[in-house]
């Protein structure tokens, strides 16, 4: 089949700049070759030029605002909660484009989050859970574009960004 394209959605760079230093303080440093992402989609063929136009064409909006709206707890690590009701509706959208190369995991709905630790002990995950929840407040950040990653067996290489249009 080729390469894997992974697409995902950029942060603005404080709050980008803000998840990649938990995740280097959190994640065990062996696992972590990944700087803090939202995947949208994890499994689509990296040679399909229908995919590059499609997603010029959903960039052409303005930035999406996401709301940080807890944590999760993963049995072996700990994730922030992501909402917006844009973001879930442009999902559905490439959904409806992407059909005939989705995976099963990427016909699933968006649940959007930012993992800052995997690959831990049960106990260490919920430490880090308690003591995260226990100053939690809810907070929102725009985002700044689409992006596609060739996936590597662990590692992944940019590719390219689709910038939303700033109004």
């Amino acid at each position: 089949m080729g390469n894997t394209l992974i697409i995902t959605v950029g942060m603005e760079p404080r709050y980008q700049d803000h998840f990649n230093a938990l995740r280097r303080r959190h994640f065990p440093s062996h696992a972590n070759y990944l700087d803090a992402h939202i995947t949208l989609f994890y499994h689509l063929p990296a040679n399909q030029p229908l995919i590059g136009e499609a997603l010029h064409s959903f960039a052409a909006r303005a930035p999406l605002t996401l709301q940080v709206t807890g944590l999760s707890f993963y049995g072996n690590g700990v994730g922030y909660q992501l909402y917006s009701e844009e973001l879930q509706e442009l999902h559905r959208e490439m959904q409806s484009k992407f059909d005939p190369w989705l995976i099963r995991q990427d016909r699933q709905p968006l649940r959007p989050h930012i993992t800052i630790q995997n690959k831990v002990t049960a106990m260490k995950a919920q430490l880090l859970y308690d003591a995260l929840k226990k100053n939690f407040t809810p907070f929102s950040f725009d985002t700044t574009g689409l992006q596609t990653w060739i996936y590597l067996k662990g590692p992944w290489k940019a590719r390219e960004t689709f910038p939303f249009i700033i109004p």
